[in-house]
């Protein structure tokens, strides 16, 4: 009984560190991002016929270019699953140019990644791996070694998915998404793909060292291993292989999320259709 009270105090821990940083990082970023109050002062044109006839002509051309802009703006995130099942919400197709995203957007798009109903079979399925392999013993076996792997495996996905999706890339004004490329052939795009592990792209659209990625992971491994997992397993070792894990998996991950658009393609026998 014991045991299980100081496990659900730590993962209530972890999770209450996790929401206090992130709410504190979007506090700040919305503060940065609240435009100052500016006057504008102007002063009386002198009146004549022909000009202001010909300005009055000219602004109704100038109402209709930002709607133009905004019906051929990409959209900011996607709908997209990967395999039709695993969120891919953050992943872009044939996006150059697109608007970067606002503090707000991160955090929405990660909660609604984070809580997506797919989560709890995969994450089932994660932790019945775990129990089949026995890894981390002192969870322990049966049903309650079973639910505490599964409580471990959601809380280390969040906790990472906010880290570097969320909180970092609203500090450092990085974009979480990934840009997929669809150029050249099958190793340039492997390549550029695992590249982006530690190149990203700023809100202002330069390349810069990703990290969100790499701290962002390596903070999510050692929130999670000192606080909820087992006592034995609480080691500065443990932590980084748990980083190097999570740096492996992410880096598969985008590989898959290069060529998804292109496997799904085939299998729904649909062509890409032009960007405007």
């Amino acid at each position: 009984m014991t045991t299980r009270t100081d496990l659900g105090l730590r993962f209530c821990f972890a999770a209450i560190t996790t929401l206090l940083i992130a709410l504190s990082a979007l506090a700040q970023q919305e503060k940065m991002d609240t435009p100052r109050p500016t006057f504008h002062f102007q002063l009386a044109p002198i009146a004549e016929p022909a000009q202001s006839s010909q300005q009055g002509q000219a602004k109704p051309k100038e109402q209709k270019a930002p709607e133009e802009k905004a019906e051929t703006a990409a959209p900011a995130t996607s709908n997209d699953r990967l395999f039709f099942a695993l969120p891919n919400f953050l992943t872009l197709e044939n996006a150059d140019q697109v608007p970067p995203l606002t503090t707000k957007q991160k955090f929405a798009v990660v909660t609604r990644s984070s809580f997506d109903y797919i989560q709890v079979p995969w994450y089932a399925f994660l932790a019945g791996i775990s129990q089949a392999e026995n890894s981390e013993p002192g969870y322990g076996q049966g049903a309650a070694g079973y639910g505490k792997r599964f409580g471990a495996a959601a809380a280390d996905g969040t906790i990472e998915n906010y880290w570097t999706s969320a909180i970092l890339p609203s500090l450092f004004h990085q974009d979480p998404r990934f840009f997929q490329s669809g150029k050249g052939g099958f190793w340039r795009r492997t390549g550029y793909a695992m590249s982006r592990i530690v190149v990203t792209r700023s809100d202002a659209g330069t390349s810069q060292f990703n990290v969100s990625e790499v701290f962002g992971s390596a903070i999510a491994a050692g929130i999670s291993t000192y606080s909820y997992h087992p006592h034995a397993d609480k080691t500065l070792s443990n932590t980084a292989s748990v980083w190097g894990s999570q740096i492996g998996y992410d880096t598969v991950t985008i590989v898959l999320k290069e060529f998804w658009p292109d496997i799904r393609r085939k299998i729904t026998h649909k062509r890409s259709e032009p960007v405007p």
